[in-house]
């Protein structure tokens, strides 16, 4: 079994987190609140990937910003004159709920000045790491993955087998034409590692005809690479609508012989990036919060009672 390399079991100092979309399927609300601060619940999902990344030991947040979003960063100001306000009148949960972004981590802005792909996105974040940074964190922040620590076992796995580790998730063949499909083998030689939960991946494939899908193991939203992605994505060919796209830059560094992993994560994902997705996650939030779940709870059945009493 390969020994762990020390250096990298030291963990993730930055998280690079893309949040320069325009939000198009919030329409209309996206026209003045970016789709990365609209809440679930009452804490906006910019702040649960905050959260999440401070949760692994990251040092700093860059934030992938368009030049039009900048209360996206706003938000991780510390706010002290609301503070104030708030401790004077005797606020104090309030003033902990205000104050928590800003000391959850580090965040830093990139701008993006124009929409060229995921790929585009992450490639502009190599400006802000550190020369001693041998690998990058990426959590989209459309994904909320649970439980949170998907990304602690990602960078096990980095620290035994090395190379870039991605979180996967199982889905049924007639969903893998929404996703990156992962191209799958057991891993090689003998490891501690679960073999039913780690694989070595061949290859991917981008949104693939269910026929065709090589698995049903998909992307779900956070990525574990090595620096040497950023090489990569300078040397790929930009696709449709000039975009660089993350996964032909891993596709390169696989057929380049760059090791890769996938964690396949037994928990639950949501999809902030849709109301379809982002309405469920706000319920499910909602019925686990210690205040407001009780009451979320049941109103979510008696609105499902009424719902299926008008529709027999």
């Amino acid at each position: 079994m390969r020994k762990p390399n020390d250096k990298l079991s030291q963990g993730v100092k930055t998280v690079v987190v893309p949040a320069a979309g325009m939000g198009t399927r919030f329409l209309p609300a996206t026209k003045t609140v970016p789709k990365e601060l609209l809440p679930v619940v009452d804490t906006p999902g910019i702040e649960l990937i905050a959260e999440e990344a401070a949760e692994l030991g990251a040092q700093r947040l860059a934030v992938i910003t368009a030049p039009a979003k900048s209360e996206v960063m706003r938000h991780f100001a510390p706010f002290e004159e609301l503070c104030s306000t708030l401790s004077g009148r005797g606020k104090d949960e309030q003033v902990k709920k205000v104050a928590r972004a800003h000391s959850l981590i580090n965040a830093v802005a990139v701008t993006q000045d124009k929409p060229l792909g995921l790929g585009h996105a992450v490639g502009l974040a190599e400006s802000v790491l550190d020369d001693d940074e041998d690998v990058v964190a990426v959590m989209l922040p459309d994904d909320i993955v649970l439980p949170t620590d998907v990304m602690g076992k990602m960078a096990q796995v980095r620290a035994e087998l090395g190379g870039s580790v991605l979180c996967a998730f199982n889905v049924s063949r007639e969903e893998v034409f929404n996703y990156g499909v992962f191209d799958v083998e057991e891993i090689d030689g003998d490891s501690s590692l679960p073999a039913a939960r780690v694989k070595s991946v061949r290859g991917m494939v981008e949104k693939p005809d269910p026929a065709d899908a090589p698995s049903t193991l998909v992307a779900a939203g956070r990525y574990l690479l090595d620096r040497g992605i950023f090489d990569a994505l300078r040397r790929i060919t930009p696709g449709k609508g000039g975009e660089l796209q993350l996964t032909d830059a891993i596709e390169l560094m696989i057929q380049e012989g760059h090791p890769v992993h996938i964690v396949i994560h037994e928990g639950k994902r949501h999809d902030l990036g849709d109301p379809a997705g982002y309405i469920p996650a706000n319920v499910d939030f909602g019925i686990r919060h210690p205040e407001y779940g009780p009451a979320i709870y049941r109103a979510v059945k008696q609105i499902m009672a009424d719902f299926e009493a008008e529709n027999r």
